[in-house]
């Protein structure tokens, strides 16, 4: 942010006039989040975290596979034959949901069969449009998703494009803003969610808010997902202070090279509130 200031002073006086209150919590987050170690934290993945959620869940080893494989091949066809560039880097330097994350949603999405889903962070709306999918396919639920537009105005028009119909869009609400300011008076509003997803800014300060605030709002036999674990600590700490919880740190599953996330690392954590044991 602090370079787009520079660079293009008049779009963020637009910006901050559209929304005072957002664009300086954003500010406010982007400052402070310079001042956090940028040292990777080396999480000890588990290769099998797949597994060891599915037995945690009760959900059978081959359930919903089959079915991801094959609309994560369409989705992926169809956005590139829209012109769309898709994977690492492709929405203004960051990242659509690469194929373990959004395969991990999938799995949750079509077992819990979940009426209530948050997440944080859209840019093009990979991880949207699956879970849209399968709240379609189960014929209930509905999905909220928190994300501050970017500044640039080409890329704020690519926000969320990934859902492209109005089947899908029937069943989402989008809220431009910081989770900060908007998560808070969301989860006060829907006063339960079945499953929480954090793709936003992964700054410590952020990731940890953002678990804190959703923890105590996730049902039980419920499930939290969170992206890029590896930036910070705050997911192991959180980890740390919830030990009668399960919880995986999983690694990324890319289906072709291009697909991977481009720091080569791809981690991401599942945390699952207990009881487990969910009627199927």
């Amino acid at each position: 942010m602090f370079e787009t200031v520079r660079r293009h002073p008049l779009k963020v006086l637009t910006h901050v006039a559209q929304d005072p209150f957002d664009a300086f919590t954003a500010f406010q987050e982007e400052f402070l989040s310079r001042f956090e170690s940028k040292d990777p934290v080396r999480y000890p993945a588990d290769p099998n975290w797949d597994a060891g959620m599915r037995e945690a869940m009760g959900i059978a080893p081959d359930f919903a596979r089959a079915e991801f494989a094959t609309l994560w091949d369409e989705v992926i066809g169809e956005l590139r034959e829209r012109g769309m560039k898709v994977g690492p880097g492709s929405f203004h330097a960051w990242n659509d949901g690469d194929a373990g994350f959004v395969r991990a949603i999938w799995t949750l999405i079509r077992f819990m069969r979940p009426t209530t889903v948050v997440e944080t962070g859209v840019a093009h709306g990979m991880t949207s449009r699956f879970i849209l999918e399968g709240l379609e396919r189960n014929g209930e639920g509905r999905l909220w998703s928190i994300d501050l537009p970017p500044i640039n105005p080409v890329t704020r028009q690519e926000v969320g494009v990934a859902v492209a119909t109005e089947t899908l869009r029937r069943r989402w609400t989008y809220i431009a803003g910081t989770s900060r300011r908007r998560l808070p008076v969301l989860l006060d509003r829907l006063g339960q969610v079945d499953l929480f997803i954090h793709d936003s800014m992964h700054s410590g300060r952020n990731v940890a808010f953002e678990m804190e605030t959703a923890w105590p709002r996730l049902r039980a036999g419920g499930a939290m997902v969170v992206d890029d674990i590896d930036l910070n600590p705050s997911f192991g700490r959180f980890v740390e202070r919830h030990p009668e919880h399960p919880s995986f740190v999983c690694t990324a599953e890319p289906v072709t090279p291009d697909l991977r996330r481009f720091n080569q690392k791809g981690l991401f954590g599942i945390v699952l509130k207990a009881p487990l044991r969910l009627e199927h």
